[in-house]
This record gives C-alpha cells, sequence and structure tokens, in this order.
C-alpha cells in the first residue's frame, strides 16, 4: 500500500481501499438506522449506538495519530463524507413528522441547493449522537466548538448560517484534503485562483547549487533543522507552553540574489510543499478585503506541510502611515490584523522583499531570523556560472568565466538569466559554442533592465 503524511506532517497512514470505504458506509448507515429506530421506539437491536461496531480500529489509530479520537469523531468523519459517497443515506431525515406535517426539525439536514437530496448539519450530527438526550446534547455542543481537531486541520468544515440562525445550523462539509485523503490517498493541493491566490514552488536544482556566503548559508540552515526537529523540540522539552509553534523569516535583498530559489529548496529537502503567495490577488482597495484574502490562505495552510513565501512582502507587510483620515486608520488596523495572524500561523512563514527597511519594525522584532542575501562575490559568481552552464556546453577560446565574474557584478538571477539567453543563441546557430560576445550581450540586456550600460 501507499502512504502518506497528514496531520502536521507527523502521522503516516494507509490508502483506504473501496472495500473499507464500504464498510465505514454501512457503519454510519446502521448507526443512522439505530438512532431513528431507538428514538421512535421501534425494535432494535442495540440499545445504544455505541454498540454498533466498527473492526477497522487500526486506520484510524494511524489516522489521528497525533490525536486521540472518539467515537463521535468517526460519525462527524463519515457523515461529513456521506452527500459524495452515498447521497441516499440522509433520505432517511426526509421523513415528516405527521403531527406538523413537516420534517422533523431536529434531524436538521438541509436540502441542497445543487444536489438532488439532504446535507448533513450540526444538528444532524447531534441528533445522531444524542436523540433527545439534553444534557449529552450540550457536551457535544461544547465538544464539537469551532477549535475542535477536525476543523481547525480543514478535514470537516463548518459553512455558517445567516445571522437569524443557531451555530447548530452550520451545514457538515468534507473538505477537498478529506475527500483526497480517502478516495485517492494523497493530500488535496488546491489550483490558483481568486480564492486561492497562491502557486506552488518547486525546484529541479539541488542543495549544493545554491551559492550564498557561509553566514548566510548557516542560518538558512537554522530554518531546516528548525522545520525538521521544532516540532519534537516543543514536545520532548515541554516549550509548547511557552514558545509558539510556527516560525517566521525575513530574507531581504536585491533581486536574483536566491531568496526565491532557498525557499523552494527549503520545501524540497524537507518534504514540505512551499506556495508562493500573489499579492496582486491578495491585496484589495476595498476595506476589509485583503483580511479576508489573507485568510482564505492561512486557514487552507493550518496544520499542513506547507511553507508560505510573501514575495515583494512590502507591498503588504509595509511600514505603516501616519494617520490622516479613516482609511489610514482602517489600513494599519489592516496591517496589525496580519502581523497577529503571522505571528499565529504554526507553520513556516517567508517574507522577502528588497530592502528590510521597507518593513515595519513591529513585524521585524517577531522574526525568528533575519537574513541578508548580499550580491554574490567574485568567487560565489564564478561558481553560479560554472553550475548554471550546461556540462554539454563548450567555450570559444576567448572566454574566462574566472574574468567575467570579476569583472561583472550581478546577481544570480542575472547569471541565469544569460546563461539561457547565450544557450539559445547557439542552439540557433546550430552548436553547442558559447562565445565570449554572447555572454556580454546577455549582460547588457541584463544591465538595461537596471538602467545601466556596459
Amino acid at each position: 500500500m501507499n502512504t502518506l503524511f497528514i496531520q502536521n506532517g507527523n502521522s503516516e497512514i494507509n490508502v483506504p481501499d473501496i472495500a473499507f470505504v464500504e464498510r465505514q458506509v454501512e457503519w454510519l448507515s446502521a448507526i443512522i438506522d439505530a438512532r431513528l429506530k431507538l428514538y421512535f421506539g421501534h425494535d432494535c437491536k442495540f440499545k445504544s449506538i455505541e454498540e454498533v461496531k466498527d473492526e477497522d480500529v487500526n486506520w484510524y489509530n494511524n489516522f489521528f495519530q497525533s490525536n486521540s479520537y472518539s467515537f463521535a469523531d468517526k460519525v462527524l468523519l463519515w457523515l461529513s463524507m456521506a452527500p459524495v459517497l452515498r447521497p441516499q443515506l440522509l433520505d432517511f431525515f426526509y421523513v415528516k413528522n405527521q403531527d406538523i406535517d413537516n420534517r422533523f426539525s431536529e434531524f436538521g439536514a438541509l436540502k441542497a441547493a445543487q444536489l438532488n437530496g439532504l446535507v448533513p448539519t450540526l444538528d444532524t450530527l447531534l441528533f445522531i449522537l444524542c436523540g433527545d438526550d439534553l444534557q449529552q446534547r450540550i457536551f457535544y455542543l461544547n465538544y464539537f466548538g469551532r477549535n475542535h481537531f477536525l476543523f481547525t486541520s480543514n478535514l470537516v468544515q463548518l459553512e455558517m448560517p445567516s445571522a437569524a440562525e443557531p451555530y447548530t445550523a452550520s451545514v457538515l462539509v468534507a473538505s477537498n484534503d478529506l475527500i483526497e485523503l480517502i478516495l485517492r490517498g494523497k493530500e488535496y493541493a488546491p489550483e490558483f485562483s481568486h480564492s486561492f491566490p497562491a502557486k506552488k514552488l518547486f525546484t529541479h536544482q539541488d542543495w549544493d547549487e545554491l551559492v550564498l556566503e557561509s553566514k548566510t548559508i548557516a542560518q538558512i540552515e537554522e530554518i531546516k533543522t528548525w522545520i525538521e526537529m521544532g516540532d519534537a523540540m516543543l514536545d520532548e522539552l515541554d516549550l509548547r507552553s511557552k514558545i509558539k509553534p510556527g516560525y517566521r523569516s525575513l530574507f531581504f535583498g536585491q533581486p536574483g540574489t536566491g531568496k526565491t530559489f532557498t525557499a523552494a529548496l527549503l520545501g524540497k529537502y524537507t518534504g514540505y510543499d512551499v506556495y508562493r503567495i500573489d499579492l496582486s490577488l491578495v491585496i484589495s482597495k476595498f476595506i476589509g478585503e485583503t483580511e479576508k484574502n489573507l485568510t482564505k490562505i492561512f486557514d487552507r495552510a493550518e496544520n499542513k506541510k506547507w511553507i508560505l513565501f510573501f514575495d515583494e512582502a512590502d507591498a503588504l507587510f509595509g511600514k505603516r502611515t501616519q494617520v490622516k483620515d479613516s482609511h489610514d486608520r482602517y489600513a494599519n488596523q489592516e496591517v496589525s490584523f496580519l502581523l497577529q495572524r503571522v505571528e499565529d500561523y504554526n507553520g513556516l512563514v517567508i517574507l522577502a522583499t528588497n530592502l528590510k527597511s521597507n518593513i515595519d519594525e513591529a513585524f521585524a522584532r517577531r522574526f525568528q531570523s533575519i537574513i541578508y542575501f548580499k550580491m554574490p562575490s567574485a568567487k560565489e559568481r564564478l561558481k553560479i556560472w560554472q553550475n548554471t552552464f550546461s556540462h554539454k556546453t563548450i567555450f570559444a577560446a576567448d572566454v574566462n568565466l574566472e574574468q567575467i565574474s570579476a569583472e561583472f557584478e550581478v546577481s544570480g538571477g542575472s547569471i541565469i538569466n544569460v546563461v539561457r539567453y547565450c544557450s539559445l543563441i547557439a542552439m540557433k546557430r546550430k552548436e553547442r559554442i558559447i562565445f565570449y560576445e554572447d555572454i556580454v550581450e546577455g549582460l547588457r540586456k541584463e544591465f538595461l533592465k537596471e538602467g545601466k550600460t556596459i
């Protein structure tokens, strides 16, 4: 069987097979049948729904490894999946109360807008678990609060009702994460869209291709160590009550100095997904919309093996303005909200900017590390030139990479662009020879981007 990781990256679970899913659906069906029979006083072989046995204990032990789980948690899990796996399972709750010629209000299930059937609500879950036992209902109302781990881990979502309806009218929705885990045995990777304005970063390059000064490498290694050992440190040294679980790092330096590449490598070598946030879709001129957009991202990322990478972060996390009008006041409140949300995130957040001074000082004080990505030295530039050109490249006699590295002070990103240009020109000539004039022309193009000349 295949394996995958969920729940803060600490749990390994086996991919369930179709027979397993069928057993769980039948188990839930038997529980609903038992509850209805017990509630209406019909003959039932069970005295309580807890007597309906489930034999797949090992799967649950693995799935909920980082959390203790209860019978009620399992009911919630599969009840949320019912409209996906067997929509007709909830047809039981269509039955009418003959006294009022209407459905039983205690069943709680709602008619779906598109689905030709019912969707479960928190009221539905409470009815299945408690019947008309008020004491039990109050217990489970507290138990299934918004901070319940199935909600905070984004496996089951609570679609809140209108302000005129109680919390218990919230619809229980199996998240894409849960559906992907149950049906395909893998973690769900959201696609870039207006509702999720982030793209996954990845690289085919290796760690030894990251060319930075030794001090910077040491700081990056510290982040890598936190990703690998941070949770173990908090648990084994009993530090969770004293230290927040997340990690925040500020990368600053000129464009092309390796900030984005470093973030991608951290993800590759720790098994974490790196999502680069598209701030053009996050930032809104409308009051409150930026907060909502950021909240969507942080809610999706919570308890995942994700690294959130905010490039050109000063556009969003920049210095607060002097308050001249109500709009400025709200903008400052917005920055404060974002500051708190970043600080509360339990994963790794990397903010990248060209200038450290552009970032609000209140943010800077809360970073675990602030890493300066310097322009590479001549020695480092030589290594980047050598690493970037293909081993199949043939250099003309007039090409001296050591001399070029010493003469032209450019970033690693610019070197990559020059190599791309030179390689393309060589291919156009139907050869693999790189000439000095090709490199100089590529460099000239890079300098022009900055308004400079060679």
